[in-house]
């Protein structure tokens, strides 16, 4: 039967639809990194950020205004990753063109989707074509240039998905990325596969969403023993709370949302945050759950307060007493945070130094409030702060902006290996602060940074012909080498590198490496570069199972 006009009911099935089609391909989208690595998880992001719109609690029948903007709020509260956010958007979006209406004809569902895609692309400091933007962009344009008298939802949503298919195989037209990659974009291929899922729904195809409300699985126990007395904390609090705004605390007719945000994000990360009427729902992952909670209340008082250590399977924590003992700090002139993982380099880097130690790297780029938490635990008028990776520079330049009991001065390592040339030759002993941070910089300067990862999927690199499941050898984002042996990819790279040309190569084994494999590394760089002298040390890092430092 044609369907040309939408309610409530219809619309709460397509994002379910949606998302249960996502969650069976989310795999796929996972698998399309750019990088031939295993740390892809767009998919799962996406998943999570639509499941929590589709799974928001509802009172019962309701019109489509309030049923979209509930499952907006949803989503908001659920976004994840880059193309989360952007997804949680589309749907806010969506959801503005819907307010108060009890249903929608065609027209006004194509002006709702089109409202989607400015919000997104508002959302977005400075929009990418060849993104989720685009492949949305493209086909709300498309579908809604073809709405007439003979339209219904059924062809709008048939021509929707077709051309969010003809955008998506466009995008590496659009990012040189993508097209050296041999892939689409993620995002874009995510939203394919929900609005797929919500043309089903419409066309009457029978689906299972097994969303957070329809599992009927009792919530895991909490297993404390996951975190033991000298467990390091990694992934921080997932906090959330929900705030009355209060007249004697704040001006509630002229509360900033954006603002209120703004100063979120500077001291956590995945923050979500809306305002309705007098009520603020903030989510934010946090190293500091009390500074987090000390700044909300400055506006507030909470209705509902939940804190999860996130490296427990579940725990749900009321807080009675927000008094934190600290270990008495001394000072100093000059404290060092650096970030890094794998014990061996952690073990490296306190020898050389380094006061405060932040887990992060590749796939885990702490945030600006991270950095911040670390200072925190330094009593020092200087501190030197050592990203070691070039996506976590903005955060360290971001958090040396808003600290104000130490001068944070970064130090803009792209590499573990820039890093550790930098720190090994630091010296703290003079006066001069300018010059430390000078010669601090020009010790990174010059450091080769090599790394050998098993290939996540086949392709074409610079040349190299990438098989999944084979090892490559990298530098930068150059792919030299290919090795269904992960010894043989660490020489080969070595050899391109022109290894032999440098004094000192250190080899960081990883934790995937055994120490035959280490040990026989370090015996062909001997061989090959007789003239440099090899050092191999039990780095433990997760994903590269070899870091070559040449210097």
């Amino acid at each position: 039967m044609s369907k040309r006009v939408l309610d409530g009911a219809l619309f709460e099935s397509m994002v379910k639809a949606g998302a249960a089609n996502l969650y069976a391909f989310r795999e796929a989208v996972n698998d399309l990194n750019v990088f031939p690595i295993p740390d892809g998880d767009t998919g799962d992001n996406m998943y999570l950020t639509i499941d929590s719109g589709a799974s928001a609690p509802s009172d019962g029948p309701s019109g489509l205004g309030e049923a979209s903007s509930r499952m907006a709020k949803g989503m908001l509260l659920g976004a994840r990753g880059n193309s989360g956010v952007i997804l949680s958007r589309i749907f806010a979006g969506i959801a503005a063109g819907f307010e108060g209406a009890a249903s929608a004809d065609l027209p006004a569902v194509a002006d709702a989707f089109q409202n989607g895609s400015k919000e997104a692309y508002g959302a977005v400091s400075v929009p990418v074509e060849g993104t989720i933007l685009t492949v949305f962009r493209d086909a709300v344009t498309f579908a809604g240039g073809r709405v007439g008298d003979g339209s219904d939802l059924g062809t709008y949503f048939e021509d929707l998905t077709a051309e969010m298919r003809r955008s998506l195989e466009r995008t590496p037209d659009l990012l040189d990325v993508l097209r050296e990659a041999g892939v689409v974009d993620s995002g874009g291929a995510g939203l394919v596969y929900i609005a797929e899922g919500m043309k089903n729904a419409i066309d009457g195809v029978e689906f299972t969403y097994a969303g957070k409300q329809s599992t009927g699985k009792a919530a895991k126990p909490i297993d404390i023993d996951t975190f033991k007395e000298d467990t390091e904390l990694q992934f921080g609090y997932c906090t959330e709370v929900l705030i009355r705004l209060q007249n004697k605390k704040t001006d509630i007719a002229s509360f900033d949302i954006n603002d209120f945000k703004a100063k979120l994000e500077a001291i956590g990360e995945s923050v979500v945050a809306f305002v309705d009427g007098s009520i603020v729902k903030v989510h934010i992952h946090t190293m500091t759950p009390g500074q987090i909670l000390d700044f909300c209340q400055q506006y507030g008082e909470f209705l509902t307060l939940k804190i999860e250590n996130m490296m427990l399977q579940h725990n749900e924590t009321t807080i009675e007493n927000k008094t934190e003992f600290k270990r008495k700090k001394v000072h100093k002139k000059i404290g060092v945070i650096a970030v890094a993982s794998g014990d061996g380099i952690k073990e490296t880097f306190r020898s050389l130094g380094v006061d405060e130690i932040i887990d992060g790297g590749q796939s885990m780029n702490p945030s600006s409030g991270d950095i911040i938490a670390a200072a925190e635990k330094i009593d020092a008028d200087y501190i030197l702060v050592y990203p070691n990776n070039g996506n976590i520079i903005m955060a360290a330049n971001q958090a040396a902006a808003l600290y104000d009991k130490a001068a944070l001065e970064v130090i803009p390592t792209h590499t573990i290996g820039e890093g550790y040339a930098s720190l090994s030759m630091l010296d703290l002993s003079g006066a001069d602060i300018d010059k430390i941070v000078a010669d601090a910089e020009s010790y990174a300067e010059g450091i080769l940074t090599g790394m050998v990862s098993k290939a996540a999927r086949s392709t074409e690199m610079n040349g190299v012909n990438i098989i999944e499941g084979d090892y490559i050898g990298f530098e930068g984002d150059t792919v030299y080498s290919d090795s269904p042996d992960k010894c043989e990819a660490a020489i080969e790279l070595g050899q391109k590198l022109g290894a032999g040309d440098y004094d000192v190569i250190l080899i960081l084994a990883g934790a995937d490496a055994t120490e035959e494999e280490a040990d026989n590394v370090k015996t062909l760089y001997e061989e090959n570069f007789g003239d440099s002298e090899v050092i191999m040390m039990k780095g433990g890092q997760p994903l590269h199972d070899f870091i070559i430092i040449i210097e």
